[in-house]
């Protein structure tokens, strides 16, 4: 290769590179703007245990990584960059975080080191996924409408639970999501779960939306029905469940009021689920 071909190749990627950093920021706050503007949210990162705040990032990076191979911020081909690219949108979010957070006023140089930390952090987690998506949601080039590979089934079912994870964390730390829970009645959490389900079903197998399934004529409805959407609610609950104890809502709660309160949050889960696999 030649000095002068090098050199282009160098400055074309340059520009590239800076665009997918500039979509990535714009992502994050697309995706995180409801959150950063959310005072929940802001106490959360002060009070939130520092243990629960760990794990709930750690878990965010392999969740980040996976993405990245549906429709990351750029086309991917080796693990290693996945999860470079799992890292690198994990620093945008947090930049994107702390610039409005401190605009909102809701950083000042006078708080200590651990609420900084911990509302910059809570804030990086939905931040990041939208950095990480942009490209595949955002993109205006071709290189943004690469083909890809159908996902495997236990691909389908990682996708529901990302989707899951995003909705849930919007909801999960606001008090009406108690609120909720306290008023509902048996029976009405019951037909609750029972729209969830129908509506999980619906959006991917049902409306024909852009990306839904077509469910193959060899394959009956209650096998597709109990395989995929069954399935995929129980992953649902499963993710709320996470959250709620992620951000402290499982505390001291009897079972009754924690199964209930899974069955709320599972409601904007189950769509959160099904949208990512009509998006991705």
């Amino acid at each position: 290769m030649s000095v002068a071909s090098a050199t282009k190749g160098a400055t074309g990627a340059h520009p590239a590179f800076l665009r997918g950093l500039g979509r990535a920021f714009t992502g994050a706050l697309i995706f995180a703007l409801p959150m950063l503007m959310t005072m929940e949210m802001w106490r959360l990162g002060f009070y939130m245990d520092p243990g629960r705040l760990t794990v709930l990032l750690a878990l965010t990076v392999p969740m980040l990584v996976g993405l990245s191979r549906f429709g990351g911020m750029r086309p991917t081909a080796r693990l290693c960059d996945d999860v470079a690219d799992a890292f690198v949108v994990l620093l945008v979010a947090a930049l994107a975080a702390t610039v409005v957070l401190y605009l909102f006023g809701v950083l000042s140089p006078g708080m200590s080191a651990r609420e900084v930390v911990g509302k910059i952090v809570l804030q990086t987690v939905p931040g990041s996924f939208g950095a990480m998506l942009a490209r595949s949601q955002l993109g205006g080039e071709p290189e943004a409408r690469r083909d890809k590979d159908a996902p495997t089934y236990w691909g389908e079912m990682f996708l529901m639970g990302a989707g899951a994870l995003f909705l849930s964390f919007n909801m999960a730390p606001t008090e009406e999501m108690v609120l909720i829970t306290y008023k509902m009645a048996p029976w009405q959490s019951a037909a609750l779960a029972v729209v969830s389900l129908g509506l999980m079903h619906a959006f991917v197998y049902t409306l024909n939306f852009r990306g839904g399934s077509v469910r193959p004529g060899h394959i009956p409805a209650w096998s597709v029905f109990a395989r995929f959407t069954c399935v995929g609610y129980a992953i649902v609950l499963g993710v709320s469940l996470f959250t709620l104890w992620a951000f402290g809502r499982t505390d001291g709660d009897s079972l009754s009021n924690i199964i209930s309160a899974c069955i709320v949050l599972g409601f904007p889960g189950a769509i959160g689920a099904a949208s990512a696999r009509l998006l991705l």
